[in-house]
């Protein structure tokens, strides 16, 4: 075993540079020449000076004995500098960049690279290269920094800003899936402190990892459900991983689940008190602090964007039992990949859980 593990770290590092990407978005042909890459949604990834930047290069597919390769292409020398050569299971760093970069690996077709602590001389043209033999594919994506300062005079209106970061999740009532027409799902979703995500913020969650067999809808009045690990249960082991569409669906009639969109808390806070609480009791614990039990949505941005991490189940005001996992360990469900963790909608009579309390600013 180590002799091969070792065979494979000197195949990788001697074989020359390649790139890679993954799967347009459904509903817009990907170009007939990428097989295993996926078209990134917008070729131009806006970001600041000091902070963290990932350019998106997604695999639909793994081809055998394949490799990606990053480089930042240079065009004063007509040249591309190489950042960082994957097969999958080892990589390398390279050049000025290498104590910056690393790789996203959300999941396994995941071989976007992040970059920390952005400065001025890492904006410019990224290139992500599958090598596989002839059939090499590549893409090219464009990091912006913006004029924090906006233009010089003040004349003119400074460049938009990017849209803020956000977290994607699944939401079922708790009388099971496929409950909401399109304005019950969108009712819910607020309900949750979030809305209904459009299909870009999907599409970008799934590309992070998003993986749910239900389908749900989204602002635009269509279904989808994405899928990165193919199963009998969720389409068949033959369709390739992706956002899968039912398309527009009737409002009023037509069930499903939801998907939700909330961004970061402001100035606020989710904690955890410990306890045997009936749901109840678990909402006057909160309330004896100055807080209120906290939405669903409360509790996935601050598992995305607090790492909040407890291994302890919660109630939550739907009246739903959560937790949330950033460093995914075998006595807290097992479970390889982080996220938050549900146990469903358990009697409210339960003495059971503890409580996860939101306080705001």
């Amino acid at each position: 075993m180590h002799r091969l593990l070792l065979l494979g770290c000197l195949w990788l590092l001697a074989a020359p540079p390649g790139s890679s990407i993954f799967q347009r978005p459904t509903g817009t042909p990907a170009p007939l020449h990428l097989q295993y890459l996926l078209e990134p949604l917008h070729p131009t990834v806006h970001t600041q000076r000091g902070a963290t930047a990932t350019l998106p290069c997604v695999l639909r597919a793994l081809p055998r004995n394949y490799r990606v390769k990053w480089s930042k292409v240079e065009p004063a020398n007509y040249g591309e500098s190489i950042i960082i050569i994957t097969n999958g299971l080892f990589h390398k760093n390279y050049g000025p960049l290498s104590p910056r970069v690393r790789l996203r690996h959300s999941h396994r077709y995941d071989a976007s690279l992040t970059i920390t602590d952005v400065a001025l001389e890492d904006e410019g043209r990224y290139r992500c290269q599958l090598v596989n033999g002839l059939e090499d594919e590549s893409i090219s994506l464009t990091l912006h920094r913006e004029n924090e300062l906006g233009p010089p005079g003040g004349d003119h209106c400074p460049h938009p800003i990017s849209v803020p970061p956000g977290v994607v999740f699944p939401y079922q009532p708790s009388n099971g899936r496929y409950k909401f027409n399109y304005h019950e799902a969108k009712r819910a979703c607020e309900q949750q402190d979030s809305r209904l995500a459009t299909y870009q913020q999907l599409y970008k969650a799934w590309t992070e990892g998003l993986d749910w067999c239900n389908a749900g809808w989204i602002l635009d009045g269509t279904v989808h459900y994405p899928i990165i690990n193919s199963r009998e249960p969720c389409g068949g082991r033959l369709l390739l991983p992706g956002v899968r569409t039912y398309g527009a669906r009737d409002k009023q009639k037509d069930r499903f689940d939801a998907f939700c969109f909330t961004s970061a808390l402001q100035g606020s806070q989710v904690y955890f008190i410990r306890g045997h609480l009936n749901f109840k009791e678990a909402g006057q614990a909160c309330r004896n602090q100055g807080a209120a039990l906290a939405k669903v949505g409360q509790l996935y941005s601050a598992w995305k964007f607090s790492q909040l991490d407890r291994c302890d189940g919660g109630w939550l005001a739907d009246g739903s039992v959560r937790y949330p996992i950033t460093t995914p360990r075998q006595r807290c469900g097992g479970m390889p990949e982080p996220g938050v963790r549900s146990f469903g909608f358990p009697s409210k009579e339960m003495r059971t859980y503890g409580s996860y309390c939101f306080v705001g600013k």
